[in-house]
């Protein structure tokens, strides 16, 4: 895994991150996280600090980790020896001479690329010029012909070397470019494989000709297809909602996300959607990681995530709820039960409890089912009798159900519950009205519908 730690950590990363894993799990591998911090304007430590806690929650933590803004050295010296053996040469264009090559090309339907002009300059005086200060940069001396490889995903890919020119890998001796850096770091870590996001693709023609002037063999590569949003529209770290940490922050679980996030884009052999991580690890397949671009669905991880919910336990899910609902709400077993299966996410539970501990003000008129006063007061008066006659210890959730059920005549449900509902969450929509008397006890239910009487009075 290989990040460039320009922004919070996100979805894409964490699917990266996630096939990576578990592909060295699975083949008793190495898993090696590279900050890759050699671009000193961009890169900010809170972005480094935010990928490591949440590999950390995710529960994805590297064997090995390694800064290349700590590696400089290593790529110092490649880049000496590339220039001492001529495969790589300074070069002293300055960004209008590019500018104005670049022009000239397109005006005449040519692909852009640098025409070489500093290709020949005599490596002595190239020196002398670099040592009186002049401003450089290192380019690579690419060979025509084509550049093929063997993609774990996508096949066969190939190249035109012809239509890319000499390409920049450094801007001075003291900072490697993207490109240069990883492939040093590819070979003295003995990197194996790299799965990383189709976005890289555009990349790897210009690693693969460093790798063959460092005379060194590449790993293997797999790209993973893009993520879309629903529309079909890439899914952009720079537009949306795709950090991880926004998810994590809303009530998903750690779990669910990357269950979620392993089935964008590849596919088990059976109909199984719900994986534990060992499960993930036996059938992980990169081979059944698909080409096209992976449709990123909220729904399809609301679900996922509910499945999750509903097989926490209680004092586990109830710790969790506490983290998203204000300080001063007591919330009991009762209510977590009633919310527990209406909760995509956690932080779904505080509009789901307010119920419990603020009622709205609401018109009399709402108490009447269906419109109609069925003599709501009296059933009200009956209700809230037999509420009075349910013993403490037995105010459960089973036992009040048992007992209001009894005092409702069955041709008359309606007339019965529907007031009780609304006198005791002031809503027309809410828990059942059993839920709701578990969860608010006895004397505040009855305060409720002391209040719902006293609105029948007026």
């Amino acid at each position: 895994m290989a990040p460039s730690p320009t922004g919070y950590f996100h979805i894409g990363s964490v699917r990266t991150t996630l096939y990576n894993w578990l592909f060295a799990k699975k083949n008793k591998g190495v898993f090696v996280l590279r900050i890759e911090d050699t671009d000193k304007e961009r890169n900010r430590k809170e972005f480094e600090e935010d990928i490591l806690k949440n590999l950390d929650i995710l529960d994805l933590k590297p064997d090995e980790m390694y800064r290349q803004s700590e590696r400089t050295d290593f790529y110092t010296n490649h880049l000496k020896k590339l220039i001492e053996e001529d495969k790589a040469y300074y070069c002293f264009c300055t960004k209008e001479e590019l500018e104005k090559e670049r022009k000239v090309m397109e005006e005449k339907g040519m692909a852009p690329k640098y025409g070489g002009k500093c290709a020949s300059i005599d490596k002595k005086e190239a020196e002398k010029r670099v040592e009186s200060g002049e401003a450089y940069v290192i380019r690579l001396r690419v060979p025509e012909g084509k550049i093929a490889f063997k993609d774990m995903i996508r096949g066969e890919v190939e190249f035109d070397a012809g239509l890319m020119g000499d390409v920049i890998i450094a801007r001075n001796l003291e900072e490697p470019l993207y490109n240069f850096s990883v492939v040093i770091d590819d070979i003295l870590m003995k990197i194996s494989h790299v799965i990383r996001g189709e976005e890289h693709l555009p990349n790897t023609p210009k690693q693969l000709v460093i790798y063959n002037a460092l005379n060194a063999n590449p790993p293997l590569f797999a790209h993973l297809p893009l993520l879309l949003n629903k529309d079909r529209s890439k899914m952009s770290k720079r537009y949306g909602d795709v950090a991880v940490k926004d998810y994590l922050e809303r009530g998903y679980l750690p779990e669910a996300l990357i269950n979620f996030v392993a089935l964008l884009g590849w596919h088990p052999q059976g109909n199984q959607e719900i994986f534990s991580r060992e499960e993930l690890i036996n059938e992980f397949d990169i081979e059944r990681v698909q080409k096209a671009g992976a449709v990123f669905d909220i729904e399809k991880l609301n679900w996922i995530n509910r499945q999750y919910i509903v097989n926490l336990p209680e004092q586990a899910l109830t710790e969790k709820i506490k983290e998203h609902i204000p300080e001063e709400w007591k919330i009991n077993p009762a209510m977590v039960r009633a919310i527990k299966p209406r909760l995509d996410k956690i932080g779904d539970a505080k509009e789901l409890l307010v119920v419990y501990f603020e009622l709205p003000e609401y018109e009399k008129e709402l108490l009447f089912w269906k419109g109609e006063d069925r003599n709501t007061k009296s059933i009200l008066e009956k209700l809230a009798a037999g509420i009075n006659d349910i013993e403490d210890g037995k105010f459960d959730l089973e036992n009040v159900t048992e007992k209001i059920t009894a005092l409702v005549p069955d041709d008359k449900k309606g007339d019965y519950l529907w007031p009780l509902r609304v006198s005791l969450s002031g809503s027309k929509t809410s828990p059942t009205p059993f839920e709701l008397l578990a969860g608010l006890g006895k004397e505040e239910s009855l305060r409720r519908i002391r209040i719902a009487i006293g609105k029948l009075n007026e």
